[in-house]
């Protein structure tokens, strides 16, 4: 009689509980090694359906030169800023004001995963689903860092002349990046919570009023009394005050050093608070 061979022993599946893998022999190094990996696979996956959609990139990329075009050349000889070049008074405010349509995108991106069956087929596999979100939000930064080129490339062209340091632009960089990540883990919060597409791009309506009601493109002791208040105690008054000081130098008597770190803390506490929610409005979701 021919014995059979024994068959290999087949490797014990992993555990799972809700997608993410759970503690084995690996390492804790190991497996915030495989959580590193996952999430550079999402912000791949989001980069390419953000690729596809001609769309979308043709109007982030064309719109916030119009309005950059329109606040320089319909506007701009009626703004009084202290004598200097408008387009220079206005160019960070309309970087900043870009973050606010590509957040809407995040927000739509995430809702369709949300609403598309993505999130089970990821909770059905040995990796952490939240790293869904963090891709999104890892493309969006690369999303808003080629708009803000072509932004930046276009105020050049029409009289935008920074003066800053090597030190200046790595600084302006930084906080752009910092405030683009705040506003796409509450983007990405907002696409988590809502059901439709319809709801999470009205989320852009939100995000680029801020920038209008700043010193984005007017200076905040123009305004009157009762919205002076609201202009100097939001979020996007010290990241354009600060990126504006940076890149062409501050006003005369300005705290940079204080409105810097008043921006850094308003974009780290912003970003945390969402990231934080976003992932609670994750695991509850249905």
């Amino acid at each position: 009689m021919t014995a059979l061979a024994p068959s290999p022993a087949s490797p014990p599946a992993a555990h799972r509980t809700g997608g993410v893998r759970a503690a084995g022999p690996a390492s804790a190094l190991g497996r915030v090694g495989d959580a590193l990996a996952d999430a550079v696979t999402m912000s791949g996956r989001a980069l390419r359906l953000a690729r596809r959609d001609v769309d979308s990139i043709i109007t982030a990329a064309v719109l916030p030169v119009v309005i950059l075009l329109l606040f320089t050349y319909v506007f701009g000889g009626a703004m009084d800023v202290g004598g200097g070049s408008y387009v220079t008074y206005a160019t960070p405010g309309i970087i900043l004001l870009c973050a606010g349509f590509g957040a809407a995108s995040t927000a739509m991106a995430v809702e369709h995963d949300m609403s598309g069956g993505m999130v089970d087929r990821l909770r059905s596999m040995p990796m952490a689903p939240w790293t869904l979100l963090t891709g999104h939000v890892a493309a969006s930064l690369v999303k808003n860092l080629v708009t803000a080129a072509i932004v930046f490339g276009v105020a050049v062209a029409v009289g935008f002349r920074p003066d800053a340091s090597l030190l200046g632009w790595l600084g302006a960089v930084g906080l752009l990046l910092l405030f683009v990540h705040a506003i796409s883990w509450a983007a990405a919060f907002v696409g988590v919570l809502v059901r439709s597409p319809d709801a999470a791009s009205g989320f852009t309506f939100f995000v680029m009023f801020l920038p209008y009601v700043s010193s984005a493109f007017v200076p905040v002791d123009t305004m009157p009394t009762w919205l002076r208040g609201f202009a100097e105690h939001q979020p996007v008054t010290p990241v354009i005050e600060t990126v504006r000081s940076l890149l062409v130098g501050a006003a005369p008597g300005a705290d940079v050093g204080a409105t810097a770190l008043l921006a850094v803390a308003w974009c780290a506490g912003l970003a945390l608070v969402f990231a934080v929610a976003a992932a609670w409005g994750f695991r509850r979701r249905r």
